[in-house]
């Protein structure tokens, strides 16, 4: 089969894009503001080949790393595959050789111990490497300016870890690199390997320990002195992968841990806090004072997941999905109990933060808004993971204020990045950049926005004469922390 299936992850602005790109001067409305050099890095799954068994996620496309440079008031973008194991050995191929998301066990023999990973959740700037990150491989080194594949790095030989997370952590004032893996010896392990990597990309410590059920952990909190995994039962099993079902499910019999670690402390000096059922997935922030630890996540009722089913096959339930930035609490030295307390009014997903902030406490967040109550096209704009993105929020922790933008009825919303004013800016003095699906008009804008006056609307929108697929995550890097560019770049 040589096309793509009729289904809603493959068609309407879904329908893969399966071209690289370059545009050195994309046309702008409004003004880019001078002080922004630098590059918005984001990467989304864009499948090069049809899938294999008829169907998948959409979250297992090829990854397609876009880089945007800002420079003068202009902006130019670069799209570029990352040139995984298994794109190169299926474009060789002409066809899918790997089965369905995280499972090896329909894949084309030929393929067998190859590395699955589609690099397409995270792309990270560290110790001179752009890394392009999914949660089951190693990450997979790229050029900063030209978005050439280098290949998997496994820091020589030091990862010892089949994973590696796709939200590592940036101490802004040690320039370390705080990682995991979970599922670390294979599919439906409970094993992780925690890691600390320096400032110039060496592994410096390395624990390793089991979670207290094999489950997805996408993401995870950092602070000054203390790690934090949040164990949500989305769980694993290689049982399901076997037989066919998804590999990952919903299980809402479970209990909810929060595994709280040292920086670097070894398994011995772990200590798991443990509270009934609900939905925890991106980290905003965390931070401590003394023993007493604090992480701000999104939390539901019940799964956000839909494309992960309850494991009863129990419906997917969108009102219960429906999620509130809330700060957990935990004493890493008092008794095991977790304490709640929401934050905002505002539901919705993907947290982001003046990155400047992050490890430490911090006044000011961002988040993206499902917001049904304003006018909302669904017949054209509608949703294929169950949350539906049309407001970008600002919340301000100290005074508890709400600032929105609505991004109108027949668009949406990817992940926005903060980009300060300066590098010594006040906290939260700066910008947000995120790109907005046009429904109407099959292709996508790029809206730069002041962090302090959302509702006020874009500074300015960068045009593009293409749609760029939802993505999942991205982050600014400010060119004078690049190196060197290449003349032809």
């Amino acid at each position: 089969m040589n096309t793509f299936p009729p289904l809603p992850i493959y068609t309407g602005f879904n329908t893969p894009l399966r071209m690289e790109v370059d545009i050195h001067d994309l046309e702008i409305e409004g003004e880019v503001p001078k002080d922004l050099d630098g590059i918005f890095y984001r990467v989304g799954p864009d499948p090069q080949c049809p899938p294999r068994l008829g169907n998948d996620i959409y979250f297992n496309g090829d990854g397609m790393v876009s880089a945007f440079r800002f420079e003068n008031g202009k902006v130019g973008l670069k799209c570029r595959y990352a040139r995984t194991d298994k794109f190169l050995l299926e474009r060789d191929a002409g066809r899918a050789l790997f089965g369905a998301y995280r499972n090896p066990f329909f894949d084309d023999p030929s393929v067998e111990g190859r590395i699955r990973g589609t690099a397409n959740t995270n792309v990270v700037y560290h110790a001179g490497n752009l890394l392009a990150l999914k949660e089951d491989s190693p990450p997979l080194v790229m050029d900063p300016w030209t978005l050439e594949t280098k290949g998997y790095y496994d820091y020589e030989g030091v990862l010892t870890s089949e994973t590696f997370t796709a939200h590592p952590k940036l101490d802004p004032h040690t320039g370390e690199m705080i990682a995991f893996g979970y599922s670390a010896k294979g599919i439906a392990s409970p094993d992780v390997a925690y890691y600390v990597i320096d400032k110039n990309g060496k592994i410096v410590h390395e624990t390793w320990f089991e979670m207290p059920y094999p489950c997805l952990v996408h993401d995870f909190g950092v602070t000054r002195d203390y790690v934090l995994f949040p164990i949500v039962p989305v769980i694993s099993s290689l049982e399901f992968a076997r037989a066919g079902r998804p590999t990952f499910g919903w299980d809402a019999s479970k209990d909810v841990y929060l595994g709280v670690l040292p920086r670097r402390g070894t398994a011995k000096d772990l200590r798991w806090f443990k509270t009934s059922n609900l939905f925890a997935s991106h980290v905003m922030n965390a931070f401590n004072d003394g023993t007493k630890v604090y992480i701000d996540t999104p939390i539901a009722e019940s799964n956000m997941f839909p494309f992960f089913p309850d494991v009863t096959g129990a419906p997917f339930d969108p009102a219960r999905a429906k999620a509130h930035i809330t700060r957990w609490s935990v004493d890493y030295a008092g008794n095991d109990s977790i304490g709640f307390e929401t934050l905002t009014t505002l539901a919705g997903e993907f947290p982001r933060i003046d990155d400047r902030y992050a490890m430490e406490a911090y006044r000011h967040g961002y988040v993206c808004v499902d917001d049904r109550t304003r006018p909302y096209d669904e017949k054209r704009a509608g949703s294929i993971t169950g949350m539906f993105i049309n407001c970008l929020g600002h919340l301000d922790h100290a005074t508890g204020e709400q600032d929105i933008y609505y991004v109108g009825p027949v668009s949406s919303l990817q992940e926005p990045a903060f980009i300060p004013r300066s590098k010594d800016a006040p906290e939260g003095d700066g910008y947000l950049v995120a790109l907005a699906n046009r429904y109407d008009e099959q292709r996508s804008d790029l809206l730069i926005l002041d962090a302090q006056r959302l509702s006020e609307g874009p500074l300015a929108t960068i045009k593009l004469p293409l749609k760029l697929r939802n993505g999942l995550h991205g982050n600014w890097v400010a060119a004078e922390d690049l190196p060197p560019r290449p003349v032809a770049a």
